[in-house]
């Protein structure tokens, strides 16, 4: 009995040994197999994907195409962090003052880390009475009518911020004051025109370079028709975060109680997937660290030979004029007049 528990607990410590190294992270399309191994002196690939796009065939054509995608990782200049939060009071006025006494502690501590009053603006949401039903006995019958028992008052404070290690000090003090409901984080970015400048020069320098490649290969561009297409997009951190949930692991609770075996639920938990770069020409400050705005823009050019023009034969007719003089005596005497 010794032997099997020992096995069963080197079976689930090898088990959870290997889903730590693997991570939480879990993609139905990218499953490391074992089986990757050596074949006939070169590893097979495993990925369905990859293995399409090395085997895919080539149609040559004479209508050329130039497709150039650049993207850009930009660092957001502000951030605005909204928070909610809800205060109830017997009275109107005690409601008022309690929330009032909660926010000042807020923005005296924001005070410390450097954000200042003219930072933190006040959203109210709602400010409305509860009611509860009150019991009124009388002598032949019972009445039942609402009462206001107290208010209840809602507001959103915006809390607007310039480093990311702010925030974690924005936490701390919304939380002293009982303030727990983080509704979202906008980031935004200054000056968002000169980043698509900033793009669409390096793809206009791409584009020059893949003209010179197909005049290399003999294509004279002057012979095509030009048409073309382009697209830019910008997408915020809060439009990538996935959520997964963690490896369900056996409880050794079950060992020492001696009952069966226990799953232990793990909590659905997020993380930031930003777009990833395999389908771009182009990527501008490629290594981030924090979650960061991506700025993309697309342009697709076509190239389509020009017609060539049809040669006409043109058929000249010459007509031939023949001039006659007919004596004034009335005679008959009809003689061709030579013109040459």
């Amino acid at each position: 009995m010794k032997k099997q528990i020992l096995t069963l607990l080197l079976l689930f410590t090898a088990l959870e040994f290997y889903s730590q190294h693997k991570g939480n992270y879990n993609d139905a399309d990218f499953q490391i197999s074992r089986q990757n191994i050596l074949s006939s002196g070169n590893a097979t690939i495993y990925n369905p994907v990859v293995q399409q796009r090395i085997n895919n065939p080539l149609n040559p054509s004479n209508i050329l195409f130039i497709d150039v995608k650049a993207l850009q990782n930009v660092k957001a200049t502000t951030y605005t962090a909204i928070f909610n939060v809800s205060q109830i009071g017997s009275t109107a006025d005690s409601t008022n003052m309690m929330m009032n006494t909660r926010i000042n502690k807020i923005k005296n501590k924001l005070n410390t880390i450097g954000i200042l009053n003219k930072d933190v603006v006040i959203d109210v949401i709602s400010f409305v009475p509860n009611y509860e039903v009150e019991v009124q006995k009388k002598l032949f019958s019972k009445t039942y009518t609402e009462v206001p028992k107290g208010f209840e008052l809602q507001q959103n404070i915006h809390i607007q911020f310039t480093k990311t290690d702010q925030f974690e000090d924005i936490l701390t003090a919304c939380a002293e004051s009982e303030v727990y409901n983080l509704v979202k984080v906008d980031y935004f970015i200054e000056n968002i025109a000169q980043v698509y400048k900033n793009i669409q020069t390096e793809l206009l320098k791409l584009i020059e370079d893949k003209r010179a490649y197909y005049k290399a290969l003999g294509f004279d561009l002057s012979n095509y028709n030009i048409s073309m297409a382009d697209d830019k997009y910008c997408y915020f951190p809060k439009d990538f975060y996935q959520s997964y949930q963690a490896f369900n692991s056996i409880s050794f609770e079950a060992f020492q109680k001696k009952r069966g075996v226990l799953t232990a639920k793990k909590q659905t938990s997020y993380y930031y997937q930003p777009l990833t770069y395999e389908n771009y020409d182009i990527v501008i400050n490629p290594s981030i660290l924090e979650p960061v705005t991506q700025i993309g823009m697309n342009i697709k050019i076509q190239l389509t030979p020009k017609p060539k023009e049809e040669v006409k034969t043109v058929t000249k007719t010459e007509t031939t004029h023949k001039y006659y003089v007919v004596s004034p005596n009335g005679t008959i005497d009809v003689k061709e007049l030579k013109t040459n």
